[in-house]
């Protein structure tokens, strides 16, 4: 025997077997093909690392592939943002809208519907703003006056309060003053943010524009966009993309509209609670209110922190206290009654959820963050829930009772040391074998 074949033994014990076990199944001629009979390890692999280790292997390159693909998705939309959120509000608008161009659509044209819907949509939104500034505008001497005897109020409270916090109107004198000198000094400053404010409500109109304009294409031709975009898929993924679409568009029209009625029962049982309780500027805080709810856990909460401060500064701490009750009597009976009873089972998010999804969203955009989070969350988690197939659900407390069970049958026979076998068809004890 040679060198040459030593050495090639010696590597021929050493070097594990390529396993191919993945082409048990195979025909000769594909076995032929790769060359199994004359090389198994072009086509196996070898075996040196344990297996749970390739397995965590496997599933950590893949997951790193998901956070690259997200982390992709978000940044791309960082860099068009303005379009997103135009794209956005158009499908709002349009889950807003749909049902009504779907009633009138059948009484004229669907070009026709989709222009009444638009300007009847506008003319309500003018109304309530329209309504607001008339109600301040009636309210301002009033109000004025209120406010200032409230602030007195506050100001004998915290003198008179343990902490004897004693503010006198030079005091606040002093303060404005302080306050025109930082601006006087800061002017410049100051008009720079302005003017970034301004290009800001330039920003928001022009986004509003192109919404509406999208809104009114999505209303009449929706569909036939949706359909030629299936068309441009391979055949083999469109079923799948329908099916997913479908159920994307169920669930975040279902919260759209659920989440405006909520709101504008929110906003309208607070307008009466205020008015009740005869609260200056009931309108303003209903429309805050309103607003509010659409920012899930957090909104409405601010909503009735500013309702209760115009209260304590106009009508004292009693009714402050009166409508922070009220404000979250609402609260409680759109989490529990209107909630459920108006979005059903559309969006089905457990509260630890909507929590999560709502502080990301504040983190990553702020206040867009935090009102877009939880539809897009609801839209992932139903499509998901739709195109997967789950296991059946596992009866842990039944399996807890059959380890019970297992530990009763095992015990000693009478001091024998001889278990019990049981069988599980029919639940009953067995033979007992003897040793």
């Amino acid at each position: 025997m040679t060198e040459h074949d030593v050495t090639a033994s010696a590597d021929a014990v050493e070097r594990p077997r390529a396993s191919v076990k993945h082409l048990n199944s195979a025909g000769p001629a594909a076995k032929k093909v790769a060359g199994v009979r004359r090389n198994p390890s072009v086509v196996g692999f070898e075996e040196t690392a344990p297996h749970w280790l390739r397995v965590a292997a496997g599933w950590s390159w893949r997951t790193l592939v998901v956070v690259a693909a997200v982390a992709l998705v978000f940044w791309a939309t960082s860099k068009v943002l303005f379009v997103f959120i135009a794209v956005f509000v158009a499908l709002v608008f349009t889950a807003v809208l749909r049902p009504l161009v779907k009633v009138l659509s059948r009484l004229m044209p669907r070009g026709l519907a989709t222009a009444i819907s638009l300007i009847l949509s506008l003319l309500a939104v003018a109304g309530v703003f329209t309504y607001v500034g008339l109600s301040v505008a009636g309210q301002w001497q009033n109000l004025a006056d209120q406010f200032n005897d409230g602030i007195a109020t506050i100001f004998e409270f915290l003198e008179d309060s343990p902490l004897h916090l004693r503010v006198t109107p030079e005091d606040v004198q002093q303060w404005l003053v302080t306050g025109q000198q930082w601006l006087e000094e800061n002017s410049s400053e100051v008009a720079g943010r302005v003017w970034t404010g301004a290009g800001s409500v330039g920003l928001v109109f022009s986004a509003l524009a192109l919404a509406t304009f999208c809104t009114v294409f999505f209303l009449t031709r929706g569909e036939e966009m949706w359909h030629w975009f299936l068309n441009q898929l391979p055949l083999r993924v469109r079923e799948t993309w329908l099916t997913g679409g479908d159920v994307a568009w169920y669930t975040f029209s279902g919260y759209t509209r659920g989440t405006v009625i909520v709101a504008a029962a929110d906003g309208l049982l607070a307008l009466i609670i205020l008015l009740l309780l005869g609260v200056p500027l009931a309108a303003p805080l209903a429309v805050l209110v309103f607003v509010g709810a659409f920012i899930p856990l957090i909104g409405a909460p601010l909503a009735m922190v500013v309702a209760m401060i115009v209260a304590l500064a106009t009508n004292g701490i009693l009714n402050a206290v009166l409508v922070g009750v009220g404000i979250a009597l609402i609260g409680q009976f759109e989490g529990h009654v209107l909630t459920p009873l108006v979005m059903g089972k559309q969006v089905s998010l457990h509260p630890v959820a909507v929590a999560l999804s709502v502080t990301a969203g504040t983190i990553v955009a702020g206040i867009l963050g935090a009102v877009i989070a939880v539809p897009l969350v609801a839209v992932a988690w139903a499509v998901f829930s739709r195109l997967r197939h789950p296991d059946p659900p596992t009866d842990f407390d039944h399996l807890e009772d059959d380890d019970e069970g297992d530990d009763d049958d095992t015990a000693d026979d009478g001091g024998g040391g001889v278990p019990v076998t049981v069988d599980r068809r029919d639940g009953r004890d067995g033979e007992r074998s003897r040793g």
